[in-house]
């Protein structure tokens, strides 16, 4: 760059001297000059910014929003898988151990070692922390609940090959035809009396049927009662062993006698309404060590898990006691 030369006129001499710039003009146009390529170089910068940054921004930004869109997805199905697995557990607590007269897994061992661990603290510094953990806490929920419920499995394996005595005697069909199943009249739990219109805890199942309807032992055992049983009617109650007991009341016929052996699926008796009955009906009971349990849990080499579920949501849904 050429550097620009300034001269003054003399009247003394009558020639024109250069003149030189003072300290502070110097340092003055040294700055300015460092300005002006500071200004130019910022320039350059932001154009070449625009021209090439933000294309790469974009991507990014758009691949960010694609992995936040899959995580979302997984969190989703994480939460599917979460309640699927809660059904199972809820069947291996309320119906395959109360099949095989197993103690319940409490939360304390099935979820054993699950509080949150410290191993992903390198999530916490990322953008979408709270989303990464809570899928990855559902996923370890489902780690445990998938180990447990397999050593759940084989524990109730084990006791099956070992007790198949047992699985004889246990109650495990319906009491009458399946062509009556739908025909319940109550359920099991609290329920209105349907003579003192007084809520009353019912102890078993009532299934509204015709006179003369077959009735059915429902497993091995042997018959500790069968006659007149006071409200009951007409009734057979059947000891199975390993604490089971089978109530069958308001019967119109008694087919067997005190003392005789049965085999599930043998006819003891037929429907009725007798004693204290507002209508023909079979009123059920399973008992185990002398406490009512729910029947609906006691059909399972009856039932698929699909007309299980149904028979539940009938059994809940039931109207008035019939006794």
């Amino acid at each position: 760059m050429r550097k620009t030369v300034y001269y003054r006129y003399n009247q003394s001499t009558g020639h024109y001297d250069r003149v030189y710039p003072s300290r502070k003009g110097r340092i003055f146009a040294m700055a300015r000059h460092i300005a002006i390529w500071v200004v130019l170089a910022a320039a350059l910068v932001s154009v070449g910014y625009t021209l090439f940054a933000i294309p790469g921004q974009r991507q990014l930004r758009e691949q960010n929003r694609q992995l936040r869109a899959q995580l979302g997805l997984l969190d989703r199905r994480a939460d599917a898988l979460v309640a699927v697995m809660s059904d199972v557990i809820d069947r291996d607590n309320n119906f395959y151990r109360v099949m095989m007269q197993a103690d319940r897994i409490t939360d304390a061992r099935r979820y054993a070692g699950l509080e949150r661990q410290r191993l992903y603290g390198e999530l916490d510094s990322l953008a979408d922390a709270q989303l990464l953990r809570r899928v990855t806490d559902k996923l370890d929920l489902i780690g445990h609940q998938v180990y447990s419920q397999i050593k759940s499995f084989d524990q109730l394996r084990d006791i099956a090959m070992a007790s198949r005595d047992r699985l004889d005697h246990i109650p495990a069909i319906q009491p009458i035809s399946d062509k009556y199943l739908k025909q319940m009249a109550s359920g099991y739990g609290y329920r209105s009396d349907p003579v003192y219109r007084t809520l009353k805890f019912h102890e078993g199942l009532d299934y509204s049927a015709d006179i003369g309807t077959p009735v059915y032992a429902t497993g091995d055992g042997t018959v500790e009662l069968a006659g007149w049983n006071k409200g009951y009617g007409n009734s057979i109650d059947i000891s199975h062993g390993y604490n089971y007991l089978t109530r069958y009341a308001h019967l119109s016929e008694i087919l067997v006698r005190q003392g005789q052996k049965v085999r599930r699926g043998d006819m003891i008796g037929k429907v009725g309404n007798t004693g204290k009955s507002t209508g023909p009906h079979l009123h059920y009971e399973v008992r185990l060590h002398g406490q009512p349990q729910n029947p609906v849990n006691y059909y399972f080499y009856d039932l698929t898990p699909e007309q299980y579920d149904d028979l539940i949501r009938l059994s809940e849904n039931a109207g008035h006691v019939m006794d």
